[in-house]
């Protein structure tokens, strides 16, 4: 049979040295070399497992210690699953005991009087693929939650039946003026002004119905906690959150881009009526200054005629000045409402 080449450092806690060898046999049966470290005591196997020189694959413990009960020793056991696979060696059968120990995350629990060389070998394969599995896990939901928490854009998890928030990150706690603990004792509609609380029903069954489409770029008002009004685009997704159907949601505040976009929109209106101003009003008086100074060319007016012509010259041209200086004014306004 070939043997297990991988290594393994086995952290073996038994007080008893025949079940300690007997244990270093079965092992050598189907692993190649596997290092194993032993303790007689439960408080020596905390301190093997707390300096990080050792690597411990797998922990083989023995509930009969002499430092420790086992009442106790249920109750110390987390010092080591949250960091190394646990399986328990015992020789009796406790029921109660056995459900206890799984539930604070043991992986395996073995009779001493039903290990065989190869029960006790894949158990230890089990029990690693099951940690680290299990570890994947929560690494995954850590590195979704710093995403979630470090968002610069305000998120939240809310119940699709209910409304209730689930879930919400500081960026949300910023904007909208509420703490966590008091959003998390709100619903969808208490950030929502009052007649807009049809538009979220509407919102929340598009995207339950896979509509999400229809929400781009849709612009909706929210209400912070002292009551300001802002705008928000928002961005839906349907979740499984602890085993029920939930809706995480992305809201960026577009309240000043829209200002903007309007403070836009009015100086361009502005900038058309100067243009208007210099292409229309202005033309008009240069033109009939123009068609002035022809006729004042002629040799066939009198000294009156002339008069009246240098008269119209001087209203015209008092004309255009004022036209130019509301051109300017208007100008330096827009100019001012830009910077």
């Amino acid at each position: 049979m070939q043997l297990d080449k991988k290594k393994y450092t086995i952290l073996v806690v038994e007080d008893n040295p025949g079940d300690f060898l007997l244990i270093e046999d079965y092992l050598s049966e189907h692993i190649l070399n596997p290092t194993l470290v032993h303790a007689k005591k439960f408080h020596e196997a905390i301190e093997i497992s707390k300096n990080k020189k050792n690597h411990i694959d797998i922990i083989l413990l023995d509930l009969s210690l002499p430092d420790i009960s086992k009442e106790k020793l249920i109750e110390e056991l987390e010092q080591f699953t949250h960091h190394t696979p646990v399986i328990i060696l015992t020789d009796y059968a406790d029921l109660e005991y056995t459900t206890k120990s799984l539930s604070i995350g043991v992986s395996d629990y073995l009779l001493k009087d039903t290990i065989t060389p190869l029960v006790l070998y894949k158990s230890i394969l089990y029990s690693k693929e099951r940690y680290l599995f299990l570890k994947s896990l929560i690494d995954s939901e850590r590195k979704y939650m710093d995403l979630f928490e470090l968002n610069p854009s305000p998120m939240w998890v809310f119940d699709s039946e209910t409304y209730q928030f689930l879930e919400v990150n500081q960026t949300a706690v910023d904007l909208y003026g509420y703490s966590k603990e008091e959003f998390l004792n709100m619903s969808l509609k208490d950030i929502r002004p009052p007649e807009d609380i049809p538009i979220m029903f509407e919102v929340v069954n598009k995207t339950l119905s896979g509509k999400n489409s229809l929400l781009k770029n849709a612009v909706f008002r929210h209400q912070k906690k002292e009551g300001t009004i802002i705008k928000v685009e928002i961005s839906n997704n349907v979740i499984e959150y602890n085993n029920s159907k939930a809706i995480i949601t992305i809201a960026t505040d577009v309240t000043e881009k829209l200002a903007n976009i309007e403070a836009i929109k009015e100086q361009n209106t502005k900038l058309k009526e100067i243009a208007w101003m210099q292409s229309h009003v202005v033309r008009a008086p240069l033109s009939r200054l123009m068609s002035i100074i022809d006729v004042l060319k002629s040799e066939h007016l009198n000294v009156d005629e002339k008069e009246f012509m240098l008269d119209q010259v001087v209203n015209s041209s008092n004309e255009i000045d004022q036209v130019i200086k509301e051109i300017v004014e208007k100008a330096e306004k827009v100019i001012k409402e830009i910077k």
